[in-house]
């Protein structure tokens, strides 16, 4: 039986890190998968915003698409589940509010992380991005789930919509 780890890196799309090595790409899912094995129902919260961005940095920069993910969080703050919800691509990535809402009911979560990268690197959030957030955090406020941060993935540090002040 091989590592899981190989085995995501098998069967991603050739698409998902081109530039790096298969050697590379093993180390990065092997990095993912130690994350997601601390960060269970059973242990840690999410509590540092650092913690988070590197955790959604691994999953997300290098994309040559643009990703819009959430991670779903308990009451506690635990995460529930890292999904991918839509694909786009080299500069968008058309987002539904509507499936949005029927994964976080599905999963129970209490409260979100969005997180979308930016293939061309720039971490600046588009006027498009601050309104979808809006949209999307109104949308789940009538069934009291909680927007907690919108990370936005490029090069440097990427961008916070929490430490910007816009939620």
């Amino acid at each position: 039986m091989s590592h899981p780890s190989q085995w995501r890196v098998l069967e991603s799309d050739a698409q998902r890190r081109p530039t790096l090595s298969f050697t590379e790409r093993t180390l990065v899912a092997e990095a993912i998968d130690c994350l997601e094995r601390h960060y269970r129902v059973a242990q840690e919260a999410l509590t540092s915003p650092d913690a988070t961005r590197d955790y959604l940095k691994l999953r997300l920069y290098g994309l040559t698409y643009e990703v819009f993910a959430v991670l779903l969080l308990d009451n506690r703050h635990r995460v529930l589940r890292y999904q991918e919800l839509f694909r786009g691509t080299i500069d968008t990535a058309y987002v539904h509010p509507r499936e949005v809402v029927r994964t976080v009911i599905e999963t129970g979560a209490a409260a979100v992380i969005f997180a979308h990268n930016h293939p061309s690197g720039s971490s600046d959030p588009s006027q498009a991005d601050r309104t979808l957030t809006r949209t999307l955090q109104e949308a789940l406020a009538l069934i009291e789930v909680r927007v907690l941060d919108h990370i936005i993935v490029g090069e440097g540090r990427g961008v916070s919509f929490a430490e910007q002040g816009w939620l």
